[in-house]
């Protein structure tokens, strides 16, 4: 015979929120060669931000990983913007995950997860002879109004897996 679930219960199970599936990375890369600790490496670059993510392992245990983001050309003019935001918000996607091993530490790995935030700005129309104009007049109309599209974002943000080799 069968025992009736109290409501409480049940009430309880459809509440709870499903486990969401870890998100798949929009760029699919196997683990990174081992870096040596001090030694100073390139995880990825966004040339759209004009930017490049390096990282270092400093050999200290209470922080063991260091991660900047270095601007990659004084001249570049960048189409979309690097935040200091941590990626998780609402509109934000997995773009890359990059895993880097210690050399001299196999357990401990950092692991960057880049984070991208889609803009809807797109380039000006061509115009008569084939050249893409921006007018200062009506840019600044456009800003003043709000009309003004969200360029691309990217973040990125770090975790040090697996215990430290002291």
């Amino acid at each position: 015979m069968r025992q009736p679930i109290p409501t409480t219960l049940l009430a309880l199970l459809l509440a709870a929120p499903a486990a969401v599936p870890a998100q798949q990375p929009e760029i699919d890369r196997p683990e990174a060669a081992p870096q040596a600790v001090g030694a100073v490496h390139t995880l990825r670059a966004i040339p759209e931000a004009c930017v490049r993510l390096e990282g270092r392992f400093t050999g200290n245990p209470a922080e063991p990983y260091e991660m900047a983001a270095v601007r990659s050309s004084p001249g570049c003019q960048p189409r979309a913007r690097f935040a200091d935001a941590d990626g998780t918000g609402e509109g934000w996607l997995l773009n890359d995950r990059i895993t880097v091993p210690s050399a001299g530490c196999p357990a401990q790995k950092a692991v960057v997860r880049v984070w991208r935030h889609p803009g809807g700005a797109t380039p000006p129309q061509l115009d008569a002879q084939g050249r893409a104009r921006i007018y200062l007049d009506e840019g600044r109309q456009a800003s003043q109004a709000g009309r003004l599209a969200a360029v691309t974002a990217f973040a990125a943000t770090l975790e040090v897996e697996g215990a430290s080799c002291d």
